[in-house]
């Protein structure tokens, strides 16, 4: 007889309730909640004084797997993942090759099947040079098309500057439609500007300046307007402006938006004061901006205007980020510690435990069509993650995960600890203790 898990005396956090109760988990699934008694062939886990969430869903990562495995890849990448409570993620085609093609969505598929020790699914990559194939192809089967990153590759890339290839995408595309939305022809602008007074070792405080609200407000505006005019299902990835949480609904559940977006931890986490002690290494794209834009993104995530959070998780070599500006990459590892940044917030009082799983669990799974996750239900994958709310530690060198080995938030003590980690009912994540000879599965959805 197989063994079965049973989590006994936790606060389970799940659909807008914390309620004290048992878990049982068999052949991967959730059997039972509620009061369970012990049979001789249960493994027990004492949940006493720990809150079991779901285990969280990041829709936007860069695991770089294909090309860039000097950065990190499927493996390093998703083992950081779950010891930070994430047990499924969804990753963006800018690797090498971009993931531009069905046969290369296929080989990362099978490159994640035997390296992801959390589950999987990936971004189709779509660009002004690939736009007619993907228009052809039946775009229900991915669980959307993304130009993220991208622009790393050649200029022209961001579909939000092109508004005749956007157009052209969202009358034909079936899937979701995630874009990263700035407007180059203001940021090109304004690094002209820049550069003729700093020449190319432009201060990194200038960089929300360059990359400014303007450029990804406008871009977003015209994103929104061509998608409301061909009833497209657009996402706009990593919202990073106050100004831009005013273009999105709340007024519906999210189950009936055609129009979505997200905010990645970092967001909420740093601002422009920042740049002055970290430089280079919280430059991201879009770029952080202001103490009333951070305040202001965290507004719109109560409010639920905006719907999931995500960590846009970028590792890059320590060398790599210490270039001056144009030649330093940007993006960050954070996929480690986005579920700690956010309970920083709650003990803060800034959100409750309920709206962190709503927006890094159930939400996602809602956006996402995915099936049979995101939430603590009879009959869905046992992917968990039991969390103590009171256990301080800082964020070393040695604790990292990450392939890159550094991080934005090195001597930032936290007070919650993530202690275990299920994914398909596996124990993966114990106490430090990783089962690393189990891997994830792909993840299942629906697009129809």
């Amino acid at each position: 007889m197989k063994q079965k898990i049973l989590i006994k005396n936790t606060t389970v956090v799940n659909e807008g309730k914390s309620v004290l109760a048992d878990v049982l988990l068999s052949d991967g699934f959730i059997q039972q909640i509620g009061t369970i008694n012990i049979e001789p062939n249960y493994k027990v886990i004492d949940g006493t004084g720990k809150h079991l969430f779901p285990g969280i869903i990041d829709g936007q990562v860069h695991f770089r797997d294909p090309g860039l495995t000097h950065k990190g890849d499927l493996y390093t990448e998703s083992k950081a993942a779950i010891a930070g409570g994430v047990t499924s993620f969804i990753d963006m085609p800018n690797t090498v090759p971009n993931i531009l093609t069905v046969e290369s969505l296929k080989e990362k598929y099978e490159i994640a099947s035997k390296k992801s020790l959390a589950n999987y699914s990936f971004f189709l990559g779509v660009n002004g040079e690939n736009i007619d194939a993907i228009i052809k192809t039946d775009t229900s089967q991915f669980i959307g098309v993304s130009d993220d990153g991208l622009y790393f590759t050649k200029k022209g890339n961001l579909l939000a500057d092109n508004p005749e290839t956007m157009e052209k995408l969202f009358a034909n595309c079936k899937s979701i439609i995630a874009i990263h939305s700035e407007k180059e022809e203001i940021i090109e602008h304004n690094e002209k500007a820049f550069r003729e007074k700093y020449g190319d070792d432009i201060p990194a405080k200038f960089h929300p300046i360059i990359r400014s609200t303007e450029g990804c407000y406008e871009a977003t505006k015209r994103a929104i307007e061509l998608a409301k005019k061909h009833n497209a299902r657009l996402h706009i990835l990593h919202l990073t402006t106050e100004a831009e949480t005013h273009l999105f609904q709340n007024d519906i559940p999210l189950q009936e938006k055609k129009i979505t977006t997200e905010v990645s931890v970092h967001h909420l986490w740093f601002s422009d004061k920042d740049y002055e002690r970290l430089g280079m290494l919280i430059k991201w794209n879009p770029a952080i901006k202001t103490e009333e834009d951070k305040d202001g993104l965290l507004k719109a995530l109560l409010d639920d205007k905006i719907d999931i959070i995500t960590t846009d998780h970028a590792p890059h070599t320590l060398e790599e980020k210490q270039q001056p500006y144009f030649q330093s990459m940007s993006g960050a590892p954070m996929v480690q510690h986005s579920l700690n940044c956010m309970l920083e917030f709650y003990k803060q009082d800034l959100i409750s435990l309920e709206k962190i799983v709503e927006k890094m669990c159930h939400n996602p799974a809602i956006l996402y069509n995915i099936t049979n996750r995101g939430f603590i239900r009879k009959g869905y994958y046992a992917d968990l993650t039991l969390v103590d709310l009171n256990n301080q530690w800082t964020v070393a060198k040695d604790n990292l995960l990450y392939k890159c080995a550094w991080s934005p938030l090195e001597g930032t003590t936290f007070h919650t600890k993530i202690i275990q980690t299920f994914v398909n009912g596996k124990l993966i994540y114990d106490h430090g203790i990783f089962q690393e000879n189990s891997f994830g599965m792909p993840i299942e959805f629906s697009n129809k």
